[in-house]
């Protein structure tokens, strides 16, 4: 299952810096806009203790986390979605994410230039918000025109409907309501998912902030995303993209004391990351022996033939039943011996559906 985060922002904020650090891809990072031209994508492992444990108490030929995708997509300026810069290319490689990353910029440093003159980053992402909704205000405008008349001269059902949606989704971006504070019906949502709406797609705010700042977790800017992110109910995670490229050079136990020098529990990355991973309701289950321990991504609400398709289609096919015991059983009686002999061990169907943790063997035949 892949799935995809954007990482946007303005020009010199701080993206290219944190993308570099959260796929340990040297890519271009320089202070002028439009360093990065091409959107640049990066796979990176989804931290899960978890999985560790599996790993030591199996001893696996091979462990294998479950991955997710972030892009890094070159700076939108004011204007984007009418051309300025080079906004329509980089809007299009938006509209292929599924979730985005907005940095912010929350940091005074005179030797890095911002585009917009001085910092403020409630017009930096004001900016950011209103190019989205120009452009899916533009593509509305584009279907409406084509659509509208036939809907006034024809009774049919269908195409009225979708005018309905349409000139809904048209009031509230005109009112500068991103969509996905709008309240959609499924049958609402179906129609408009071809459209792949940028303002539809679920958000996080980064704030990027000073070392000093870091460790006294912020400052005035970062009150003011948060004031902002939870009109929206958004979250805001806080970062330093400098500390975060010197961490992505550590090996995992100089990492580990470093962010203890600190006083940081987890860096700000595995904390995007994380928060990505729930802003898309995915979850993790497990399959695991000897020859191999494995974290594998689901979207919540997957019955169990689903995901045992995401290893493979013949396990979904020909799917007769699942062995499924949790991540918590496992840790308290210590062995899948034990699990079995307290009873916890579970078959269970077709209807099943998924729990994050479940650590599962699937029965099929095809």
């Amino acid at each position: 299952m892949s799935l995809t985060a954007g990482i946007v922002g303005l020009p010199n904020v701080g993206k290219s810096t944190l993308f570099n650090a959260i796929t340990k891809k040297n890519i271009l990072a320089a202070n002028y806009p439009f360093a990065t031209i091409d959107p640049n994508v990066g796979v990176v492992t989804v931290p899960d203790k978890r999985l560790e444990y599996l790993e030591k108490l199996y001893i696996p030929e091979r462990t294998i986390p479950t991955t997710f995708e972030f892009t890094d997509i070159a700076g939108l300026v004011k204007g984007a979605s009418t051309g300025e810069g080079l906004g329509n290319k980089f809007l299009s490689h938006i509209r292929e994410v599924d979730a985005i990353c907005e940095v912010v910029r929350c940091f005074e440093d005179k030797n890095i230039i911002h585009v917009e003159g001085n910092v403020d980053p409630i017009r930096d992402i004001e900016i950011i918000n209103v190019e989205l909704m120009l452009a899916d205000l533009e593509i509305i405008d584009n279907r409406l025109g084509r659509i509208g008349k036939k809907a006034a001269m024809s009774k049919d059902k269908e195409t009225k409907f979708e005018v309905d949606v349409l000139t809904k989704i048209k009031e509230n971006l005109e009112q500068n309501i991103p969509l996905r504070q709008v309240s959609f019906e499924e049958e609402e949502l179906k129609l408009i998912k071809p459209f792949n709406l940028l303002t539809l797609k679920p958000i996080i705010y980064m704030a990027n902030v000073s070392e000093e700042d870091l460790l006294t977790n912020g400052n005035s800017y970062v009150d003011q995303v948060k004031e902002y992110a939870s009109r929206e109910n958004a979250e805001v995670i806080v970062v330093c993209a400098k500390i975060e490229s010197e961490l992505s050079e550590l090996n995992d136990d100089d990492k580990l004391a470093f962010l203890n020098d600190l006083g940081i529990n987890e860096s700000g990355l595995d904390q995007l990351i994380r928060a990505t991973y729930s802003l898309l309701g995915l979850a993790t289950y497990f399959t695991a022996g000897e020859d191999e321990c494995r974290a594998w991504t689901f979207r919540k609400g997957m019955k169990a033939p689903e995901c045992a398709g995401i290893i493979h289609s013949d396990f979904e096919r020909g799917f007769i039943r699942a062995e499924i015991m949790s991540y918590e059983d496992l840790e308290q009686y210590g062995s899948e011996l034990k699990v079995k002999e307290a009873g916890r061990m579970r078959l269970e169907g077709k209807e099943y559906i998924m729990q994050d943790g479940d650590i599962c063997h699937f029965r099929f035949n095809v």
